[in-house]
């Protein structure tokens, strides 16, 4: 069974700093693309990162780039958000999805997490 699991969420002060991780098992996942995806209180769920796990090819956001980094641990089967210089309009719920996306920026994604929510403040 596949199983993606969230960690490194919480409540940061803007400008701060804050890094999530995705810890991925059950499957092997050198084929797939990761990406992390967030949802904000009466919003949709929108595209923040993703990459491919065997080409390292990075994607982001407009929204976030140059802020947030995108990154992968092989041995850990982890992948990384780091956030830097969080804004208030940063706050949402973060997911972290693994699979083969017709784009990387699509939701269709295979599998997901359960979510990590990170708070900015003023």
């Amino acid at each position: 069974q596949v199983q993606l699991v969230e960690s490194g969420g919480g409540e940061v002060q803007a400008g701060g700093s804050l890094r999530l991780s995705c810890a991925a098992s059950g499957r092997t996942f050198t084929r797939y693309a990761m990406g992390w995806f967030r949802q904000a209180p009466g919003k949709e769920r929108e595209f923040v990162a993703a990459l491919k796990w065997n080409g390292g090819s990075t994607y982001y956001a407009d929204s976030v780039k140059g802020r947030f980094t995108i990154s992968r641990d092989n041995d850990k089967i982890t992948v990384y958000l780091q956030m830097n210089g969080v804004k208030p309009e940063d706050t949402a719920v973060y997911y972290c999805a693994a699979g083969s996306p017709r784009l990387l920026s699509g939701s269709d994604y295979d599998y997901w997490g359960q979510g990590t929510q990170v708070t900015v403040s003023q």
